[in-house]
């Protein structure tokens, strides 16, 4: 009995557009290399300064008095422009994601319209938006709050908008056929569904925003990012120091409670 052995497979080669794909991404890379003047030969010739900044920075500064207790109060303001950034944000957000939203909206020029708005909101950054802010109502964590509310409710309206465009279609068809209008349908079909998935992008966008708030501080908002900033400026990195490490703190407070609410809201 003669046993034929199969034929090895042929090799394949990659297409012409998986060549072109890898030719453009390479070129993307190298231009971006170039543009961005990365060196590794910079970093390694740069490393006594980093040596020096380490040894000026620690041990960090922790005087009660001058450093640590206006680091925690400007630590409180920090989270409260997080916080009011994103609570004020959420009725924006809500009507523009229930607009922006095909399960929830028809209209094709009120679904243009939100999504051009959501768009643009989310296209600016909320480092712009608080330069604005602190030339119209100056310095402070005032001009922070105003520019979380704008940037937040085009990120948190663009991804409710989406949470809602993936729930569940049988309610709120079955609302249609009986003639809700669509404020029923959003209120009792398409919000229930969604209400979970919305208070985790809710909790998720706290927690950046309070991280923003640091780099809007930077900037003249307020917070502990201006103690930051001027430490910085007056080469007091022992200082600087300290306060990263009470934002460390306050980030890591913040995630395991909305981890916390998460696993609530999922049990």
């Amino acid at each position: 009995m003669t046993v034929t052995t199969p034929a090895p497979p042929r090799r394949r080669w990659p297409s012409p557009l998986a060549l072109g794909i890898t030719a453009a991404v390479v070129a993307l890379h190298v231009f971006a290399w170039n543009a961005t003047g990365f060196s590794p030969a910079a970093l390694v010739q740069g490393a006594d300064g980093i040596a020096d900044f380490f040894a000026e920075a620690l041990p960090p500064d922790l005087t009660w008095d001058t450093v640590l207790r206006p680091s925690l109060e400007a630590a409180l303001v920090t989270l409260g422009i997080g916080l009011l950034g994103t609570t004020f944000s959420v009725p924006f957000a809500l009507v523009l994601a229930l607009l922006a939203a095909r399960a929830t909206t028809s209209g094709s020029a009120a679904y243009q319209a939100a999504r051009s708005v959501l768009s643009f909101l989310r296209s600016v950054p909320d480092v712009v938006f608080a330069l604005i802010f602190v030339t119209a109502v100056g310095l402070g964590p005032f001009a922070g709050v105003l520019a979380l509310v704008f940037h937040n409710t085009g990120v948190l309206g663009k991804l409710w908008a989406e949470a809602m465009e993936e729930t569940d279609l049988g309610p709120r068809d079955a609302l249609w056929v009986h003639g809700a209008s669509r404020v029923q349908v959003a209120a009792h079909a398409v919000l229930p569904t969604a209400l979970p998935q919305l208070v985790g992008l809710l909790l998720y966008r706290l927690d950046v925003n309070v991280r923003s708030s640091l780099v809007l501080g930077l900037v003249g908002a307020g917070g502990i990012g201006f103690l930051i900033n001027q430490s910085i400026k007056l080469f007091r990195f022992d200082e600087m120091v300290t306060h990263i490490l009470v934002v460390l703190v306050l980030v890591i407070v913040v995630d395991q409670l909305s981890a916390l609410i998460r696993r609530r809201i999922g049990a």
